[in-house]
């Protein structure tokens, strides 16, 4: 066997340890946790284990606290989906029009909530709604959301409109078209996959914040400040099997997505 053989043999036996390891370190606490998600133990753990059971899926289905946490995430993550698409792509399609030197300004103003740390997003909006006599909770929770969330939509669109045919718009201008008609037949159409894109990472942005919720929400509750309030009396199993749910939704969804986009075009 020659030495670049030998050579290349090794390197491809470092890449698929490399890979292992890489995997292992990304899905072996995911597995750890599930496990612990069937085990009859009263406390998360596997290394103490005392048999196989579901009665923790049970518990989840009687736990109203976190049935209700997980209807208002979804319901503020709707909210935050309203609120955030519009504004950042009335922010990108600005900026898109803006000239260099009033552009860069004003996208260092629309991109900084971004750098903003979430408990000052969080008290500023609620300081901000009381004036208008709006008491924290779910509407306030939507609006100190959407105040960064709107900068990664935004971000989204401007890329994409940075690929647009400005021409396009330009020939349908020339021949009569209103700017609505413009907007509505040309623009939005080919912004159409990044609203999609946008709407999804808006989502899971807010679905999974807590720094800037926790201020803004005051009675009220989402599932991540539920479950992040538990952590101070312990917690139990019922956590881990809304894990193993989670971790099933996902990969549900990442497997037909791979699916569906793989399917041949009629």
């Amino acid at each position: 066997m020659s030495a670049s053989a030998a050579d290349s043999r090794s390197a491809q036996l470092v890449l698929n340890i490399y890979v292992g390891l890489f995997v292992l370190y990304l899905f072996l606490p995911l597995a750890v946790m599930s496990a612990a998600a069937f085990n009859s133990y009263g406390y998360p753990s596997v290394t103490q284990w005392r048999g196989f059971t579901l009665e923790w899926f049970v518990a989840l289905a009687h736990d109203q606290r976190l049935l209700q946490g997980l209807v208002n995430s979804v319901l503020v993550a709707l909210g935050v989906i309203v609120v955030s698409i519009p504004a950042g792509l009335s922010g990108a399609l600005i900026l898109t029009r803006l000239g260099q030197r009033s552009g860069t300004m004003l996208y260092s103003v629309l991109v900084s909530p971004v750098l903003t740390p979430g408990i000052i997003l969080g008290i500023s909006s609620l300081i901000f709604w009381r004036q208008f006599g709006v008491a924290g909770g779910l509407f306030v929770a939507v609006m100190a959301q959407s105040s960064f969330i709107a900068s990664y939509a935004m971000l989204l669109f401007l890329a994409r409109l940075q690929r647009q045919d400005r021409t396009l718009e330009e020939a349908a201008l020339d021949l009569g078209a209103s700017h609505t008609m413009v907007f509505r037949r040309i623009t939005l159409p080919f912004l159409a996959p990044t609203c999609f894109t946008a709407a999804v990472v808006a989502f899971l942005q807010s679905f999974e914040n807590y720094n800037t919720t926790v201020f803004a929400i005051g009675g009220e509750w989402t599932l991540v400040t539920e479950i992040a309030s538990r952590m101070r009396f312990g917690l139990s199993p019922v956590i881990n099997v809304v894990g193993v749910i989670f971790v099933v939704v996902t990969l549900l969804a990442a497997t037909s997505y791979v699916v569906l986009r793989g399917k041949p075009k009629r």
